[in-house]
């Protein structure tokens, strides 16, 4: 009886310890697999936001710290990006490059209707961006409107309080990097309040707009503009007077340079006697 007892309890112990042990196993497996899902995502959503590798239907595979990557694309130097971006991502010890390179690859056609991820944000990045122009400027007042970008055409909708307003919004729009062209749509009705400009948290229409403030708008317009190479110029402002430095490549990039610095709120006057070009 009491050697049966032991039998069964060592028996218990057993069945416990293997238990626990596949458990662990388990686990671990669990864990490593999410692990390997994350730097498959990781990478797979670089490839799509990337321009170059978006269009190609990439795959990506990681198996403990091996990613595999298959597809077609038409150069060389996109097939070592793929593999850059990969060996790039933290965990993958090796890449196993299968990507094959074909001059005469032609992506799947889709429908215009059809965006990919990557292109998908691009739109959204544009919307914003035109927003916050709109917001930015002194000159847009008036404006209650919608901004919508499908394949990096903007179309404008909603009301101005002027021509010159609609014009403007229009062409803010268009002078936006990744812009392809623009619908404006905008109706001009005096009637409408101004809804769009001023609602900063914070900024009050009979404030003073700080110099720091204005300083960083024109940064950013200048950042987010098609037409003006924002790393050639320096901006500083002091009460308002706003002053570039630096160097341009044309005439036509200047002037728009102080244009689009001219039309940030709280901007008094603009300074470009040492923008040259």
């Amino acid at each position: 009886m009491n050697v049966n007892f032991r039998k069964s309890v060592l028996a218990a112990s057993i069945t416990l310890a293997l238990a626990t042990a596949s458990g662990a196993a388990f686990a671990g497996s669990t864990s490593e697999d999410i692990t390997e899902a994350r730097q498959e995502t990781q990478i797979w959503t670089t490839y799509s936001l990337s321009p170059y590798l978006r269009a190609n239907e990439l795959e990506v595979s990681v198996d403990d710290g091996k990613a595999t990557l298959t597809g077609t694309v038409e150069e060389e130097v996109n097939k070592e990006l793929a593999e850059e971006i990969a060996s790039g991502v933290t965990g993958i010890d090796s890449v196993d490059n299968q990507i094959k390179v074909a001059a005469d690859y032609a992506p799947k056609a889709r429908s215009s209707e059809e965006r990919n991820f990557g292109e998908v944000v691009d739109d959204a990045s544009i919307t914003a961006t035109v927003k916050s122009k709109l917001l930015w400027s002194k000159n847009t007042e008036g404006l209650s409107m919608d901004v919508d970008t499908r394949m990096g055409q903007v179309t404008l909708t909603g009301a101005a309080q002027s021509d010159a307003a609609k014009k403007l919004a229009g062409s803010m729009a268009a002078d936006t990097r990744g812009v392809r062209s623009v619908d404006n749509r905008l109706v001009v009705d005096t009637s409408k309040p101004a809804a769009l400009a001023a609602k900063e948290p914070g900024k009050d229409d009979s404030a003073e707009v700080s110099d720091g403030w204005i300083t960083t708008k024109v940064n950013s317009t200048f950042m987010y503009s098609a037409n003006v190479e924002s790393h050639n110029i320096e901006v500083s402002t002091d009460k308002g007077i706003v002053t570039l430095t630096g160097k341009v490549d044309s005439g036509a990039e200047r002037a728009l340079a102080i244009e689009l610095a001219n039309n940030i709120r709280g901007v008094k006057s603009v300074n470009a006697k040492a923008l040259t070009i």
